[in-house]
């Protein structure tokens, strides 16, 4: 562990150490006379247990003192003239009676640059140990760094797992290299709080370090199931869920089995891969070691599977249903929205009363998945019918409601009524998103009513929002196909210049408005940069530009064009060879018959 400067107080300590016996006699001294000039009547006595008391009373005092008094770093010593805060025995009894680490971390700072008190390994260790339990461990690491004392063995494991829990693994690795030095070897318990604790904060190469030194420390022998769960689990965490599934297979040959959570992971994993065969195995395996899937691992399935778009999440919720498990409402609300998602209105609605009958009352967002089926299927009665129903049951979502309709209006090209709508959100109070905007702007675009379109941009700036690509694409996309190639490349820049990455069909248009305005110059060099960022330009974007240059007459430079077009698979319209080979021969193009057979034969 790297530490910092010890204290001035300890440094103090190591050279004064000779002298420390004698400065002891001295404050038993000082204490008998505290005691017999002590307002509180105490006289002088050769009794050791009156001495104790009078010692535990003053602890008690100066612990009530530091707990109520704000300021009491100015005036303690005064109060208390003559007594020998040095003591370290007294430190001690005022650990004992405090009880609160992070006042004692505070006297104790006090008691070094005041008093000149030299904490010794009992004083360290007592206070270390009192702010590992409290929680406290940026306070205990600030101790061994300013003082350099070495804790116990057992007070180090604790202080580890304290600061795993507390997500400051990298400072744990460095503890268990102090432990290593002193040859003490962890308990498993320490190790898999360690592995967990990195697990948490997502550093699986430290789980791999951490297991490393446990293969070197010969504790791996002794590695339970629990363990093994956490190299799998970090594994998955990796995205190498084939790593995870075969140390799940050696687990299992060696007759042990993993908590659900392992299973768990799995299965999210090879979802997300689309493995759905490996996700059916998994789930067998789960059956046949008795450890039976639970409504959560199936929800995980049926969620994946129906994101994707993938039919097999209804036939595993009807599965679901005849093995004897009940769906809950969050369920319910997962597979009718897929149906929604995928078109199957009918199948929704039967989700939905089946719903009802079992018990569990739509809400929020079961009302918007339906909401957003029907918006999509163009039946905006029957969803402006549900939206009066959801806000008439007390439910207050109207933003999500209003951009769900809002959306479907203008995907079936009702924008009239997608504004009025958008009118109506300001007059309720209710705060338009991004995605409004988006689905406004580009409905907007789509009619040709740039001028509309600009002003919600600019309104959704002067909101405060931050515009995505999908807020400039309609508008760039509008005004090249209206002839204002240039405010559209200013519209690009604006958006490279907020970080976004724009979206290759952005570039396409603006070289398609570029040749139309008969710039086919910058259309070549947009085209360039297009290929140099890796981004496939669409073949009637080559078309475009070769009728662009071949009015031009700019036939070297139609001849690249083409050679990048036929590299990216593309093929020539049989109009546009008749074109070119004319241009060629007219133009008395250098070697017209072979630069016509090298067309023919890459076409």
């Amino acid at each position: 562990m790297v530490r910092g400067t010890p204290s001035y107080a300890f440094v103090t300590f190591l050279l004064r150490s000779r002298a420390f016996s004698s400065q002891n006699r001295r404050g038993s001294t000082q204490f008998r006379n505290l005691i017999a000039e002590s307002e509180q009547g105490c006289c002088h006595t050769k009794d050791p247990d009156a001495k104790d008391r009078n010692f535990t009373r003053i602890a008690k005092e100066i612990c009530g003192i530091t707990r109520t008094k704000p300021r009491w770093e100015n005036t303690l010593l005064s109060q208390y003239p003559s007594f020998n805060f040095a003591d370290p025995s007294f430190f001690l009894l005022y650990l004992n009676h405090q009880n609160n680490a992070f006042l004692s971390l505070r006297f104790f700072h006090w008691l070094c640059s005041h008093c000149d008190f030299l904490p010794d390994q009992s004083s360290c260790t007592a206070l270390f140990d009192l702010l590992v339990d409290a929680g406290a461990c940026k306070a205990a690491k600030s101790l061994l760094d300013c003082s350099g004392f070495t804790p116990e063995p057992a007070s180090l494991e604790c202080y580890i797992q304290h600061l795993c829990s507390d997500g400051m693994v990298e400072d744990a690795l460095d503890v268990f290299v102090m432990l290593r030095k002193v040859g003490f070897s962890p308990s498993v318990t320490t190790w898999k709080a360690s592995l967990l604790g990195c697990l948490k904060v997502g550093r699986t190469d430290l789980v791999w370090t951490l297991y490393e030194q446990m293969t070197e420390s010969g504790v791996v022998a002794s590695i339970d199931v629990e363990t093994v769960g956490y190299l799998i689990k970090a594994f998955c965490a990796e995205n190498n869920f084939v790593k995870g599934y075969e140390l799940l297979g050696q687990v299992l040959e060696n007759g042990l089995c993993p908590d659900k959570t392992v299973f768990n992971v799995l299965i999210t994993g090879f979802c997300k891969e689309g493995q759905y065969a490996r996700v059916s195995e998994i789930l067998h395996i789960m059956i046949a070691k008795k450890c039976n899937p639970d409504i959560f691992t199936y929800q995980e399935i049926i969620n994946r599977l129906l994101k994707k778009k993938n039919s097999e999440g209804f036939r595993v919720f009807n599965d679901l249903k005849d093995r004897g498990y009940f769906p809950d409402r969050v369920m319910y609300t997962t597979v009718i929205k897929g149906n929604c998602e995928m078109g199957r209105l009918g199948e929704a609605r039967k989700l939905w009363f089946e719903m009802i009958q079992k018990g569990f009352l739509p809400n929020d967002y079961t009302y918007n998945a339906m909401i957003h089926g029907y918006c999509k299927m163009g039946d905006f009665v029957k969803a402006w019918k549900l939206y009066k129903d959801m806000c008439g049951r007390g439910y207050i979502e109207p933003t999500v409601s209003y951009c769900t309709m809002i959306s479907g209006l203008c995907l079936h090209g009702k924008t009239v009524e997608a504004m009025s709508l958008f009118k109506e959100m300001s007059h309720k109070g209710v705060v338009p998103d991004l995605v409004t905007y988006n689905s406004l702007i580009k409905g907007l675009c789509k009619e040709w009513n740039l001028v509309k379109a600009t002003k919600l941009f600019n309104k959704l700036l002067a909101q405060g929002l931050e515009p995505s690509a999908f807020s400039f694409t309609p508008l760039i996309k509008g005004l090249c196909k209206v002839g204002d190639t240039q405010g559209a490349i200013r519209l690009w820049k604006d958006m490279h210049d907020r970080h976004l990455e724009p979206m290759a069909i952005t570039h396409d248009h603006i070289i398609v408005g570029l040749c139309k305005e008969g710039n086919s110059a910058q259309g070549m060099e947009w085209l360039l940069n297009m290929l140099s960022l890796k981004l496939k330009p669409q073949r009637q974007t080559f078309e475009y530009l070769i009728n662009s240059l071949s009015q031009e007459d700019k036939l070297d430079d139609i001849m690249v064009v083409l050679d990048l077009m036929f590299r990216l698979g593309y093929t020539l319209e049989e109009s546009i060879i008749h074109s070119l080979v004319s241009k060629f021969s007219k133009e008395n193009f250098h070697l017209p018959n072979l630069c016509l057979v090298k067309i023919l034969e890459r076409n």
